[in-house]
């Protein structure tokens, strides 16, 4: 005979009621002590009530707390690209900043996909967040129409978008440009190659604009500029043959717009037989890891990308607070690395 199989039921979750009980109080003594309002119990009293939470192991629902303050103290992190050690570092920041302030993140990767970003932005409002912090995917009309219509309080960060009011945290992106462009000039170089992937973003747009207005100063110095998506690597090999062959007797520099850009241009010119630091100088955007690493080592301007993921949230939580300032836009300071790949002798 084969013999049936018990499953044991769960005990049922503990009540305030349950915990009231144990404590030999009423549940609006429960609540005030859940609730932060601590200062209007008697220290035996709130004794007696953390014994019958320990006791009963009483987990209060988040979800009935929040229908009743109005707040679910949840923040919504929309990041473009997870896999870019520049997002790892917001999202660092950012979480260390909930914590400080007790919140709770709910982290949502688009992958670079607008789609995906109205996805998410209607989720999180579903989700009924307290404020969101954005990574914007772009620049498009249909992008711009989703985040208008969010109710949600948000903050920007990194990538500003055109005709959305909205606070910003991001780089001085005007300042660094100007930095590493100087960099390169003062060190020698005659021409240099902006590469970029597609300008589909405020930031890479300014970066490019700042350096063309720089070298426009430079008459006696060459400009280039090139477009091209991370995963075209012939595109890319084409760009740098054609810009090293046009200027084969200047003292060449390649701009790199962002750490992502940066790695595959470095293994692009090794694929083609380019050294940097030897026939061509390099220097990128967002200060990585194995930058100092990589040959000579790469120059790089660092971003302070810890802290502006913590100040992204600190700027939210003032919104969420319901504060009226005008909107704010902070750009933190860049700091130049310098390596062998632009120190040619």
């Amino acid at each position: 005979m084969s013999r049936a199989k018990t499953t044991q039921t769960p005990p049922p979750r503990a009540t305030i009621r349950d915990v009231a009980s144990a404590a030999k109080t009423g549940k609006t003594s429960v609540s005030r002590y859940l609730n932060g309002e601590q200062h209007l119990l008697s220290d035996a009293l709130k004794e007696r009530i953390e014994r019958a939470i320990a006791l009963l192991d009483y987990q209060p629902s988040q979800m009935a707390r929040s229908l009743k303050s109005g707040q679910t103290r949840l923040i919504g992190l929309i990041i473009a690209d997870i896999t870019n050690p520049y997002s790892v570092e917001v999202m660092r920041g950012v979480e260390a900043a909930c914590r400080q302030q007790g919140l709770t993140l709910l982290v949502c990767n688009t992958n670079n996909e607008l789609n995906q970003e109205k996805h998410y932005l209607q989720l999180l409002s579903s989700y009924r967040v307290d404020g969101i912090v954005i990574n914007a995917v772009g620049m498009r009309e249909d992008a711009i129409s989703a985040l208008q219509q969010s109710p949600v309080p948000m903050v920007l960060i990194d990538r500003k978008v055109n005709n959305f009011s909205c606070d910003v945290i991001g780089l001085n992106n005007v300042d660094a440009t100007r930095t590493v462009t100087q960099h390169l000039l003062q060190q020698g170089f005659e021409a240099i190659l902006f590469l970029s992937e597609p300008m589909t973003i405020n930031t890479r747009l300014v970066r490019l604009h700042t350096f063309l207005q720089e070298m426009q100063h430079q008459p006696h110095k060459f400009a280039a500029q090139g477009e091209v998506e991370l995963s075209d690597s012939q595109g890319l090999e084409t760009l740098l043959r054609d810009f090293a062959d046009r200027y084969a007797d200047k003292r060449r520099a390649v701009i790199s717009v962002n750490g992502a850009l940066t790695l595959v241009i470095a293994r692009a010119m090794r694929r083609i037989g380019m050294v940097w630091g030897k026939d061509i100088g390099l220097l990128g955007f967002d200060d990585l890891e194995w930058a100092e690493l990589a040959g000579v080592g790469i120059t790089t301007l660092k971003q302070p990308t810890y802290d502006m993921g913590y100040a992204a949230l600190e700027q939210l939580v003032t919104r969420i607070q319901g504060s009226n300032e005008p909107i704010q836009e902070h750009a933190f300071p860049g700091e130049l690395i310098v390596r062998g790949s632009t120190t040619l002798a």
